[in-house]
């Protein structure tokens, strides 16, 4: 409890100080945008807010370093990836750990990761504000009853997606999804009855937004695979220590040239091929996990 305690402050601290830069440099870039909103100068912020967040994820590193003994068993094809590049990130789902895990594998390769992350967070304080400086697109989640009855609501999502990648097109970016939408659990894969033994269904709304905005942009499209070995992860159990292993495997996958076009984010038979390659990757990522990689 005291090392989790102790790191938990430590990371605090981190996020303080450089989310308090990020977010003073933020109100700079809004005056910018105020004045030039596509000139050079807001690029050359935009970009100085990233340095600031990778000092933060380098800072976090550090600390997990320090206070934990987690092994890290990461391999990958990292060695081309371009750290002014575009790239697109794909992932299973296992616990809020994943979003620190996934950066600190890409961190120092590829350029500072953005995710899609709830609205409603743009009011916490420092955080809220920092994130919204560097340009994360923020998401409004509606109940399924709420869009019966305001139908006009739907899609507002995957316009999110669009405009945020439109904005990207002129930046270095590492865009992070998690195609399951929430984190997995032995409750929610029953509920959705899902054909997966260690993932839910993959949704495919907002990958398909961002390969039909960047995909011509992209240099890469990574699928990663994380694992927990023997047991169910929260923060807590991580920070205290209680997480003997992760394991991380990526990928670069081969994207089918058709799907680079627009036509797979409308109903259709090049959405239902969209469709049927992406649950592709996820059997094979299932195979990997029920083959050893979950318990290892």
């Amino acid at each position: 409890m005291l090392r989790g305690i102790a790191t938990i402050i430590l990371l605090l601290l981190n996020l303080l100080l450089w989310g308090t830069a990020v977010m003073l440099l933020g109100l700079v870039k809004f005056a910018v945008h105020m004045t030039a909103p596509r000139s050079r100068l807001r690029t050359r912020v935009i970009l100085a807010l990233s340095g600031l967040a990778e000092r933060w994820v380098a800072g976090n590193d550090r600390i997990f370093d320090w206070m934990l003994p987690t092994r890290w068993d990461v391999e990958g094809p990292f060695a081309g990836i371009k750290p002014d590049g575009r790239y697109l990130i794909i992932s299973n789902h296992v616990s809020w750990v994943d979003i620190f895990v996934i950066s600190r594998v890409f961190h120092g390769r590829a350029a500072f990761i953005r995710f899609f992350l709830k609205r409603q967070l743009i009011w916490f304080p420092i955080v809220g504000q920092a994130v919204w400086a560097l340009e994360f697109p923020f998401m409004r989640r509606y109940s399924a009853g709420y869009l019966q009855r305001h139908p006009e609501k739907r899609g507002r999502d995957l316009e999110t997606t669009r405009r945020a990648c439109q904005r990207y097109r002129h930046v270095p970016v590492a865009m992070l999804t998690f195609l399951e939408g929430t984190r997995f659990s032995e409750e929610k894969r029953a509920d959705q009855e899902s054909p997966y033994q260690y993932l839910l269904r993959p949704r495919v709304g907002a990958i398909a937004f961002v390969l039909a905005s960047l995909g011509d942009q992209l240099d890469g499209v990574f699928d990663v695979t994380l694992a927990y070995p023997g047991r169910d992860v929260t923060f807590w159990q991580f920070v205290c220590g209680r997480v003997p292993a992760i394991v991380v495997r990526a990928r670069m996958l081969d994207v089918p040239p058709e799907f680079f076009a627009p036509e797979i984010t409308e109903p259709g038979s090049a959405r239902d091929r969209f469709k049927s390659w992406v649950d592709s990757i996820w059997r094979e990522k299932d195979a990997l996990l029920r083959d050893g990689l979950a318990s290892s």
